[in-house]
This record gives C-alpha cells, sequence and structure tokens, in this order.
C-alpha cells in the first residue's frame, strides 16, 4: 500500500511531496499509525529553510514531521499499551532506556536521544510508525485537529509548571506558538499578572485573546522599564523564557526579582552577555533549562488540563491546511501571523 509523505530528499531547502510505501513491517514493539492531523513546529521551519542547525543535524532522506495525532490501525505483536483503534499522540523524543540519565528516570536528557522526524521518519505522511512506548492514548473528546499539537503544548507546560506560577507574577518572553501555549496556561493556573513580551502584532493581539494582562513591544517600549512599573518597582517573579532572542534574555536577567525564578526554552544563536555577580548571585535567582518534556510526567499534566477544558486550544491553533497545501502552510508558519498551523492529510 502506498502513502504520500513529505521528505527531505537533499541538502537543500523545501520539503518534497512523494508516494512512498507504508511502513507496515512492524517490530514486535512498534505500531502503525493513520495520521489524523500533523502540525508544523519551529524545527520543521529550520529543516524546510536547511539552515545551518539542520544542516548540521540532518541526513537526507528522511520523512520530516514530528506532531501528530493518529489512530492506531496494526500493532507489533508484543504491544499492550495501545490497541487498535486508540487515538494516540506520540512523544517525540525516542530513549534509550539504559545511560546514566535513564537509569534515575531522567529520560528527557538520555544521552542517545533520537528523535522522530530528525533522527527517524516522521509524521508529515498518511502513516507513521512509532515505537508503542512513545504513545500517549488521548482520554478526551477534543477534536483530533487539535491533539496534534499536545508534543509542543508539552514544552510549554514543561517550562511554565516547572516553579509555582499560581499567584505569582509572571513574564512570558517571546509569543510564538509555544509562548501562546504559554500564556494560556499562566492564566489557567491563575497567576496574579501575565506580562507577554512580543513585537509582532498578530500575536501580541493573540496573547490578550490567551489570557495576557499586560503585553509589551519591546520595539515601542523599554521593556526593562515598563516591567518594573508594571511590578511595582520589584521585577516578576518568574521569567518564562520562549523567544532565544539575545536582547530579551538579557533584559530578563534585569527585571526578574529578587528570589525570582528563570525557566529557559528559547535557543540562543549567539552569546548572552550576562552580569553574573550583580542578576544572578546577589539576586539570589533561580534558573532552569528546559529540554522537551518530563517522561512522563509533563504528558499526565497537558493531559489533565485538556481533559478539564482549561486550555483554549481553538485559538491556539489559527490555521488549518489540507496536506498537499504544506507550502501554504509553511509560508503562514513564516510569516509569524499565526499560532499553530495543523495540515490535516
Amino acid at each position: 500500500m502506498d502513502m504520500i509523505a513529505y521528505i527531505k530528499e537533499k541538502r537543500e531547502p523545501g520539503f518534497k511531496k512523494v508516494i512512498k510505501k507504508v511502513p507496515e513491517d512492524l517490530k514486535s514493539d512498534e505500531v502503525l499509525i493513520k495520521v489524523l492531523a500533523t502540525s508544523i513546529c519551529g524545527t520543521d521551519v529550520h529543516i524546510y529553510k536547511w539552515d545551518r542547525w539542520s544542516q548540521g543535524r540532518i541526513n537526507p532522506p528522511i520523512t520530516v514531521g514530528h506532531e501528530f495525532s493518529g489512530r492506531v490501525i496494526k500493532v507489533g505483536d508484543k504491544v499492550t499499551k495501545v490497541k487498535v483503534g486508540d487515538i494516540v499522540s506520540a512523544e517525540t523524543h525516542i530513549v534509550c532506556g539504559t545511560c546514566e540519565f535513564c537509569q534515575r528516570g531522567e529520560y528527557h536528557i538520555c544521552e542517545n536521544t533520537k528523535i522522530i522526524g530528525v533522527d527517524t521518519d516522521g509524521c508529515f505522511a498518511e502513516y507513521a510508525k512509532m515505537p508503542a512506548y512513545n504513545l500517549i492514548v488521548n482520554q478526551t473528546t477534543a477534536d483530533p485537529k487539535y491533539l496534534s499539537i499536545q508534543e509542543p503544548l508539552g514544552n510549554a507546560v514543561h517550562t511554565m509548571l516547572h516553579f509555582d506560577i499560581t499567584d505569582k507574577t509572571v513574564a512570558v518572553v517571546g509569543c510564538g506558538p509555544i509562548g501562546l501555549m504559554g500564556v494560556n496556561i499562566a492564566k489557567a493556573m491563575k497567576s496574579k499578572k501575565i506580562i507577554a513580551i512580543e513585537v509582532n502584532d498578530f500575536r501580541i493581539n493573540l496573547a490578550k485573546e490567551l489570557g495576557a494582562d499586560v503585553v509589551i513591544n519591546p520595539l515601542k517600549e523599554d521593556v526593562i522599564a515598563r516591567v518594573f512599573e508594571e511590578t511595582n518597582g520589584r521585577g516578576v517573579d518568574v521569567v518564562t523564557e520562549f523567544s532565544g532572542n539575545k536582547s530579551a534574555i538579557e533584559a530578563a536577567f534585569k527585571y526578574v526579582k529578587k528570589g525570582g525564578k528563570m525557566s529557559l526554552l528559547g535557543i540562543a544563536s549567539t552569546d548572552i552577555d550576562i552580569d553574573l555577580s550583580n542578576d544572578i548571585v546577589f539576586k539570589g535567582i533561580s534558573i532552569y533549562g528546559v529540554v522537551g518534556r518530563l517522561m512522563f510526567k509533563t504528558w499526565d499534566q497537558l493531559t489533565d488540563m485538556i481533559k478539564n477544558h482549561q486550555l483554549d486550544l481553538e485559538k491556539i491553533v489559527t490555521h488549518f491546511y489540507p496536506f498537499d497545501q504544506m507550502e501554504e502552510a509553511m509560508a503562514t508558519m513564516i510569516s509569524g501571523n499565526s499560532g499553530k498551523v495543523v495540515l490535516i492529510p
């Protein structure tokens, strides 16, 4: 049986739409899934553009994509975690289970991690093959087209909930799709004041819709001064960083409160200049680097939030495209004038 898939065929920009065989040759611990929805990640944009990171990371040809929801249609003979008919999503980090970090339960920093759609064939296809261990059975009535965003939502949940944000002032730095999720999570967790920092007008408005009390545009205002103004001169309790922007990160170290917390997900492309003594040591702040999702604590947290209708998924996902409109969907994502962009096979 054949299927349509999008692959990174060569070491050059773009994806190629191809016809390839459905991967029905399952190992005993693998599952075949009919993809119902798949969403575009910033990582996919890097691979599509063929930037410096992807040139050093991707080995074509490979089927791309790693965010999806789908229906199980076939299981290996030793699979017990899922059954045919289950609607599933996936933890995209395939871990070894034997390294030092896995042995102590820190699977999210496994030293032998392989990532779906980066190291192994992914889900920009009508069917995908996954290890059963990585699958999450969706216990909700939510539409599968929204469930495709759970993997990046997990990044946002991990970032936002590492430190206590209930009744705290929180800065969400960078309102790309995952930062927008962060705003919505802070609202769900009843943060005292949510301060979003973003330059794109579309996403500024969406951040407000998703729960931001204040949105600061650093192109138009002095972010540090404005944050102090909004926090009675003390700064924010918790900074959640999604932008990876050098100036935004450096500013955050200035306006985080004494004894404050910083949870960092954004990846900076240049070195960050920090006054270690005054902005970290003497302020007594705590800094946490976010890698993926805690396996599987984060998934339990986010699935509970979805089941309890705490999140505005229909606002986070702003665009849907038929599967054959990859180019249009990618252009929308690259424009910045979107939340999550979802493709429907």
